[in-house]
């Protein structure tokens, strides 16, 4: 059985190189294009696949340990992999046995998958303007698709489309061909390295076998979407703690109205080092509880058990209670770092703000306060979380679909899911 001290082992020597760049990589807005490949070619890409398979056998709670490590050494990396990690959880428990064989074995000789879900502009809420055309064995994808995270460093990318008829679908569309455009246009003042930018397909092709039902998207995928997001705010204030430590640690000079003559014996700086430690620590345990939740989940709906939809409405409201408290917490502390140093850490050659810049961008992916609501509703009237989360202009028709989808999620008891919110450099 592997072991987090094994895969921590195996992927340490680029969490090393990683960290060791992140700052060049800020100050020169320059996408971390090798360290994604880097982590590829050391098989990150398969740590969720089982061993018998062929990859390393982590379960949901030792990848989120690597997440929050991948974080902590530059908070986009985790971001760039959250399609890769949800599509690979798809396949792990679909019910396309032709499709999970077909998609194992590309992921298992390296390739990465990005994400191209959401659009942006006037398309009506639960609806999608990217349309697919299938004839035979071939398919053809044209559309627009912004918050595409992943998608610019991937081999093909886990794309929603919609048919002439209506239906929605998931198309894997190969990146590498003409009829494909991927810009790095994500203007976001955080998490700038995501390239989470705009797709333009222009009739790209794929083979139709690469084509499912959306519906069939397994039950708990966005509570995955979400607990990739919660370890990257652990691993953006486990940075902030470190940072917070070694800047503390080092400084000379103090003020003449300080409490102590080294800054490391100031006990009003040790008080805010120690508030930091404590909002790294709690959000490190947050995550860790997210996940065993969505590995009950996973379990139930790989069983096919009749607990799965009870599991999937756990992992909503872990993961939401969860990011209520990561998203208020983790940019406090990393506005508290600056309160223990000095003038200088605001320099822009420390790029000290990104943490906070990362941290308040990740937050705002999913309005916590709508999770609050959600958590409250639960608890109080044992309203289900919903499970279709969309953006978009609202029209009559629109709220009809919506509520014709909530019943078909209900239905299907847990073993589907919905779109991520807009907000993705989810992006996926």
């Amino acid at each position: 059985m592997t072991t987090i001290a094994e895969l921590r082992a195996r992927f340490s020597p680029i969490l090393e190189t990683v960290a060791a760049g992140t700052l060049d990589r800020e100050q020169e807005r320059s996408l971390p294009v090798d360290a994604v490949r880097a982590l590829a070619e050391a098989g990150f890409g398969t740590v969720r696949i089982p061993v018998e398979q062929g990859g390393l056998g982590a379960t949901i709670p030792q990848l989120t340990a690597l997440l929050i490590d991948l974080a902590a050494a530059d908070s986009n990396l985790p971001q760039i992999w959250r399609g890769h990690i949800a599509f690979v959880e798809d396949i792990l428990v679909t019910p396309h046995t032709e499709f999970r064989e077909r998609w194992l074995e590309k992921i298992l000789g390296g390739a990465v998958i990005g994400n191209a879900w959401s659009e942006i502009g006037s398309v009506e809420r639960g609806a999608f303007g990217t349309s697919i055309t299938v004839e035979g064995e071939a398919a053809e994808v044209t559309g627009r698709k912004f918050y595409t995270t992943g998608s610019i460093f991937a081999d093909y990318s886990d794309t929603l489309v919609q048919a002439a008829d209506g239906s929605q679908h998931i198309a894997v569309v190969p990146l590498d061909q003409p009829a494909v455009t991927i810009s790095d246009d994500w203007d976001g003042f955080g998490q700038q390295l995501t390239g989470t930018g705009t797709i333009i397909y222009d009739g790209a092709r794929l083979e139709s076998r690469d084509v499912i039902p959306f519906e069939d998207r397994f039950g708990y995928q966005t509570a995955v979407y979400q607990l990739v997001l919660v370890a990257v705010h652990a691993g953006i204030a486990a940075a902030v703690e470190a940072d917070a430590v070694a800047a503390v640690a080092a400084r000379t000079r103090t003020y003449s109205h300080g409490n102590a003559d080294r800054v490391r014996q100031d006990p009003q700086i040790l008080q805010v080092v120690g508030e930091i430690s404590a909002v790294s620590h709690a959000a490190a345990a947050l995550a860790d509880q997210v996940a065993q939740a969505v590995q009950a989940a996973h379990d139930a709906t790989a069983a096919r058990s009749e607990d799965a939809r009870s599991a999937v409405i756990e992992t909503e409201i872990a993961s939401a209670r969860a990011q209520v408290i990561t998203s208020r917490l983790v940019p406090e502390a990393a506005t508290r770092l600056f309160d223990a140093l000095g003038a200088s850490a605001v320099r822009r050659s420390t790029a000290l703000d990104r943490h906070w810049r990362n941290a308040r961008t990740v937050a705002s992916h999913n309005p916590w306060v709508y999770k609050a609501k959600e958590i409250g509703d639960w608890e109080v009237n044992g309203t289900p979380p919903g499970f279709q989360w969309g953006i978009g202009t609202v029209t009559s028709s629109a709220q009809e679909s919506a509520g014709q989808v909530a019943d078909r999620s209900a239905e299907a008891s847990g073993e589907r899911a919905s779109e991520p919110s807009e907000a993705q450099p989810v992006g996926v």
